[in-house]
């Protein structure tokens, strides 16, 4: 009990590289930040400004955005003051937020993720009951869902984690306060911690994955049935970005918590955790962007919009 009502402080090491290299990575990090920010807000703003993005799938992605940025902004600026300023302390309770946060934002984007699937799956294969099966009401509660998912994953992990006694050195081998990293720093026996993150996660991974997996089917049977080649394209490539953006998120998660050599390789979770935490939020938008031609006209129209602005100013 001394050991755990004195920690008032953890230390992370994050990345021990020489001082040339935490240049580079301190310089990378900021130029994803910006990046994320920026095209994230982007996306959040073409999407509420343009009339005709305002439909189911749209308003996920505008949601998704949402969350790509405060997940972002949970991990990443911390990571980049670390580097600056070569202070690898955080306090107590500063780690305890961190990691509600982080876990908050990141099964909620895995929820997310699986109820674009499902929208996806009824506007191909039922189109004609797209807008009786998907009201704003439907969209509203699958979004609130995925909140009420991740606020009890994170109150269950970080509670757990937090319950425990942590060594006087309280020292986490990672750059940011995630649970299997700051359960390697506890003095006490997190085996049960261990199975109930691997259980909780594992089961979130599996369940939503079957979501996705089922709807994808789905999808693809019945496109494969469609007498049109136009319409077989048009239809997959409204979900060509979705699935990139699903293989990129479920893919590193699997090998973060879906397996039980996540909790000791952390060597390999810190480049994971790169991955995961700063770059995907970053991958997002650009994918949807770019791959999607809804949005590049929606983008298109606005830009001529704000350049016929600036001409008439």
């Amino acid at each position: 009990m001394e050991n755990k009502t004195a920690m008032t402080e953890f230390s992370l090491l994050g990345f021990e590289v020489k001082q040339q290299m935490q240049t580079v990575l301190l310089s990378l990090f900021s130029l994803m930040y910006i990046i994320t920010l920026v095209g994230n807000i982007g996306m959040i703003v073409v999407i509420t400004a343009d009339s005709h993005l305002h439909t189911p799938m749209y308003f996920f992605l505008k949601n998704l955005s949402f969350v790509d940025i405060c997940y972002s902004s949970a991990i990443t600026p911390k990571a980049i003051s670390g580097l600056a300023m070569e202070s690898k302390i955080i306090s107590y309770n500063g780690c305890a937020t961190q990691m509600f946060f982080y876990s908050l934002l990141a099964t909620t984007e895995v929820f997310f993720l699986a109820a674009m699937a499902y929208d996806r799956f009824i506007a191909i294969c039922n189109p004609l009951l797209y807008h009786a099966a998907m009201p704003k009401k439907t969209c509203l509660f699958l979004v609130s869902l995925s909140y009420c998912f991740g606020f009890l994953n994170s109150c269950t992990q970080t509670g757990l984690t937090f319950s425990l006694y942590y060594c006087e050195s309280g020292k986490i081998n990672q750059f940011f306060c995630d649970v299997p990293a700051v359960l390697k720093a506890s003095c006490s026996d997190t085996y049960i911690n261990e199975i109930v993150l691997l259980v909780i996660c594992g089961s979130i991974i599996m369940t939503t994955f079957t979501i996705v997996l089922v709807s994808y089917g789905c999808i693809v049977v019945t496109v494969l049935h469609m007498p049109s080649s136009q319409r077989k394209f048009k239809a997959f490539s409204t979900c060509a970005s979705h699935i990139m953006v699903v293989s990129l998120f479920f893919g590193t998660a699997f090998f973060m918590y879906g397996q039980p050599e996540a909790m000791s390789s952390p060597n390999q979770g810190k480049v994971l955790s790169v991955f995961y935490t700063i770059a995907i939020p970053m991958l997002n938008p650009l994918i949807y962007s770019l791959r999607n031609k809804e949005v590049k006209d929606a983008l298109g129209r606005h830009l001529k919009g704000v350049i016929f602005f600036t001409k008439l100013c």
